[in-house]
């Protein structure tokens, strides 16, 4: 195991070195640059510039950057005077991880049940029902999605409310638009896996020595079923992170991805890459914990890797 897991740890690393390195030559490769504003002249541009150490070759503002990242210097903001990178991380991620923690956790929930009675039921109705909403939920974009719930139930119902985070009540249309392409995906892996995990001998021999059907599913079968599920983790993290740039600007919730894309547009360097190595880390770090649960699960995975 820890040999599995210290060649999961060396190629997250290399991943995140690269995600650095390409993430830094693309956001230099912008049109523009950060002072390229109506109140600035030519001249104090490139005195800003200057300042910055935005005028030095790019390889040396590369390895500068990681020299400095090296040691916790994520750089300041180059359009909020005096505010480091670090502080606009440490105030915009709390939200960002609720919303996508509680959205993650809905999403695991209410798709392994899904799955579960997709896979279990006799009625072609429900499986049907089922089945049509999995497939709605993976066809339709996120964006779509909040705009309906935000126009029927925040417009026209008035159930919940639609800008900001400032209630339990305001998580609820932007925690279901982040949470339905997660929960179809998992409803259906959890129906494949499920379904053929109950076919298997050892489940046979479990029911032939009289055990009852709950405890066959909860000891044998979900915990071969859930293994697709497991692998998937990392990947949905990464769903839900970037999923958020949208639903953050939509419900005008401020967070990470608010702050990414006003980064973007407004070409600050440091924000962006700062924001970028952060969520990168985060779900380099996911796709590893799901790895080593696999292989926990699973330790056929481990010595077959």
């Amino acid at each position: 195991m820890l040999k599995y897991a210290a060649k999961r740890i060396g190629i997250g690393l290399i991943t995140l070195l690269a995600l650095i390195v390409v993430t830094f030559l693309l956001v230099r490769l912008m049109p523009g640059n950060p002072f390229d504003v109506a109140n600035l002249t030519p001249a104090n541009q490139e005195e800003m510039m200057a300042h910055y150490g935005l005028d030095r070759p790019i390889l040396e503002q590369l390895g500068k950057y990681i020299w400095n990242l090296l040691q916790g210097d994520f750089g300041i903001s180059y359009k909020k005077s005096g505010v480091t990178v670090s502080e606009l991380i440490l105030q915009e991620a709390p939200a960002t991880m609720r919303l996508g923690g509680i959205a993650f956790l809905l999403a695991l929930v209410v798709g392994t049940a899904g799955g579960i009675w997709m896979a279990a039921t006799g009625r072609e109705f429900v499986r049907g029902a089922i089945l049509t909403f999995s497939t709605l939920g993976i066809s339709v974009p996120n964006y779509v999605l909040a705009l309906i719930l935000m126009l029927v139930f925040g417009v026209q119902l008035k159930w919940f409310p639609v800008l900001g985070l400032a209630t339990p009540l305001h998580y609820v249309l932007p925690v279901i638009t982040l949470a339905v392409y997660p929960i179809a995906q998992i409803s259906r892996l959890v129906k494949t896996s499920y379904a053929e995990a109950m076919q298997q001998d050892y489940v046979v021999m479990a029911r032939a020595k009289g055990i009852s059907g709950g405890r066959i599913i909860l000891l044998h079968v979900l915990k071969n079923a859930m293994i697709p599920v497991i692998t998937t983790a990392g990947p949905m993290i990464a769903f839900l992170l970037t999923g958020s740039f949208v639903v953050e600007t939509i419900f005008t919730i401020p967070g990470i991805g608010r702050e990414f894309v006003t980064a973007v547009s407004n070409r600050d360097y440091t924000v962006v890459m700062g924001l970028t190595i952060f969520i990168g880390a985060l779900i380099i770090l996911c796709n590893l914990v799901a790895d080593l649960l696999c292989a926990l699960v699973d330790p056929r995975i481990k010595l077959t890797d």
